[in-house]
């Protein structure tokens, strides 16, 4: 449901949002710096003529017709960032449980000592508080 429109966006940022689009697109089909550089500079100064505009109606339209150009110029395959979604590495960060840490060797926590003393001293705390909040974990009957 990521396509429904959840809240206002105004003049600027849709002009924001079409000048980054526009931007990436660039970027997209000039892999060379030097001939990306050139065109980006033109794509900025056909926003520049334009940003004193007061008329909202010939801005609105502006705006319009630079969405649909962008459309019919988009990329056919546009670049994407490792880790967006979308990208080869999206999700893959594997952010281990915390339980992990107490399966160290003493030697590797010795390395650590600062951390793993503080590591203990909030897992009493959090003992003490889980008792208190929800009372002690009953006995299994033998």
């Amino acid at each position: 449901m990521s396509h429904l429109v959840t809240r206002a966006t105004t003049h600027s940022q849709r002009v924001c949002s079409l000048y980054k689009r526009a931007l990436r697109n660039t970027e997209a089909w000039y892999d060379q710096r030097p001939l990306y550089r050139y065109r980006a500079v033109l794509l900025r100064a056909r926003f520049d003529e334009n940003k004193d505009i007061k008329d909202m109606r010939v801005a609105q339209q502006l705006l319009d017709e630079g969405e649909k150009e962008l459309f019919s110029l988009i990329h056919y395959q546009p670049r994407q960032f490792a880790n967006s979604p979308g990208g080869v590495a999206y999700g893959r960060e594997v952010v281990p449980p915390d339980w992990v840490l107490d399966h160290w060797h003493p030697m590797e926590k010795a390395q650590y000592p600062e951390y793993f003393a503080r590591r203990e001293q909030r897992k009493k705390e959090y003992i003490e508080w889980w008792e208190k909040t929800y009372g002690k974990p009953a006995e299994p009957a033998h």
